[in-house]
């Protein structure tokens, strides 16, 4: 992809100063919670509002985003239950730069991505 494109790679859960590792977390009725049950919702706003600085300093048109993360989901995200259940839903950080215009993308539509914006439109 760095062929084609500039890469800034960002992590909203790092930026909204969780650990690594980090308990599994996911979006139970608008509140992001830890699989042990701590509201967790606060770091990942603020990863998301940093994610976007970032987006809009460097005039990011499209984004790259994990797959079914309670920050990055874009489409489907786990339901909060903690059982691999999956609803349809974005990740905070994901609705935050939909909501400001940036194009999301995931590891399982990079061939879309390439087939719009890569070399030739490909």
């Amino acid at each position: 992809l760095e062929r084609y494109f500039q890469l800034i790679p960002v992590c909203p859960e790092c930026f909204g100063g969780l650990p690594i590792p980090r308990e599994p977390s996911e979006i139970r009725d608008g509140c992001v919670v830890s699989k042990s049950g701590v509201d967790v919702t606060a770091a990942f706003a603020d990863g998301a509002e940093k994610t976007l600085y970032i987006a809009e300093e460097e005039n990011c048109g499209l984004a790259l985003l994990k797959e079914r993360s309670p920050s990055c989901g874009c489409g489907e995200i786990y339901d909060g239950t903690f059982t691999g259940t999956l609803t349809a839903g974005d990740g905070v950080t994901a609705a935050l730069l939909a909501g400001r215009g940036v194009e999301l993308f995931s590891e399982e539509t990079i061939a879309r991505l390439l087939l719009l914006y890569g070399p030739d439109e490909m």
